[in-house]
């Protein structure tokens, strides 16, 4: 019985090293480019090609990571929208650039919201907090130069979407780039949105794509609120570190652990939306695993199909 006892409990540390082996070693370097469709058009509009990246959790010696993000120019994206936790590092704002400038010599248009990692630098934190409850940051002074990071993304041409909108045309289809800062450390204020939204010229044609870091379900019930059709976000790495045949233990906000990574649909009352949520394509350097979940970025060809 002993020596039963023993080989199970040999068997079982074997498995759990050699999974530790591939999600520190080979998992979190298999970066996927995962694609999907969305009929969130006019009748009659072209098809966009959106490129979703978010959570790249840059530090400067990431030369993989950059490269590969760099190659993403080649997908032909015609907008690019940053979801936030692009640093990893304090500092990381010139590795970024390397590896942003590619898709912003692209032409796509560029967009992006800031996440929590986008002004507080990463600390050892325990994994198992992420399976009792989100890990809000409060206390905390801010040590990442965001200021230098915005400028950074705004001078490569990025639109910055933090607690405002933007109205551009797109391939003869008008959108409404409505954003927030980050919900996670209460950055948020849809107030400011809406009177962004208010202020400015709408046509009666536009379709509203929502955008931001953490998806917390009252900052997507108010996305709703604004007409959104589409809704991309990211922050809950897609539970990082996932069990097969279960999926996500923690998306690290109440968004439901089933829809803690990918395509799908958010519902609230009788609307909805499309949501992505991406990911993402780096972790922690404290935590630098993945399990049963890539890193991603998301290619969305976007078609006509919406109401007219």
């Amino acid at each position: 019985m002993r020596s039963s006892a023993a080989k199970l409990a040999a068997a079982g540390a074997t498995a759990a090293a050699g999974a530790a082996v591939w999600g520190i070693g080979v998992e979190r370097y298999l970066f996927t480019l995962r694609q999907h469709t969305a009929a969130v058009l006019k009748p009659g509009a072209q098809p966009i090609r959106l490129l979703h990246i978010s959570d790249l959790h840059l530090a400067p010696w990431q030369w993989r990571k950059i490269e590969w993000v760099c190659s993403l120019a080649d997908s032909t994206p015609d907008a690019i929208v940053f979801t936030g936790d692009l640093l990893g590092h304090r500092e990381a704002i010139g590795a970024l650039k390397e590896a942003l400038e590619p898709l912003a010599a692209s032409g796509a248009q560029l967009f992006f919201v800031h996440g929590s990692n986008d002004y507080y630098g990463p600390l050892f934190k325990s994994p198992l907090r992420y399976l009792r409850a989100p890990s809000r940051l409060a206390t905390r002074v801010p040590d990442i130069d965001n200021a230098q990071l915005t400028r950074m993304l705004t001078g490569l041409g990025a639109i910055d979407l933090n607690n405002t909108a933007a109205v551009t045309s797109l391939r003869g289809s008008n959108i409404v780039w409505a954003g927030v800062n980050d919900p996670h450390i209460k950055y948020d204020d849809f107030d400011a949105l809406a009177q962004s939204i208010s202020d400015q010229v709408i046509p009666d044609d536009a379709v509203v794509f929502g955008v931001v870091h953490a998806p917390y379900q009252y900052a997507l019930n108010r996305m709703l609120d604004l007409g959104a059709e589409l809704i991309l976000a990211g922050h809950t790495h897609g539970g990082q570190v996932r069990v097969p045949g279960v999926g996500a233990l923690t998306s690290n906000c109440d968004l439901p652990h089933a829809q803690a990574r990918g395509f799908d649909v958010w519902f609230n009352a009788h609307r909805a939306a499309y949501l992505n949520v991406s990911a993402g394509v780096g972790t922690s350097i404290y935590a630098p695993v993945r399990f049963a979940c890539r890193p991603e970025a998301t290619l969305l060809t976007l078609t006509a199909g919406g109401a007219g």
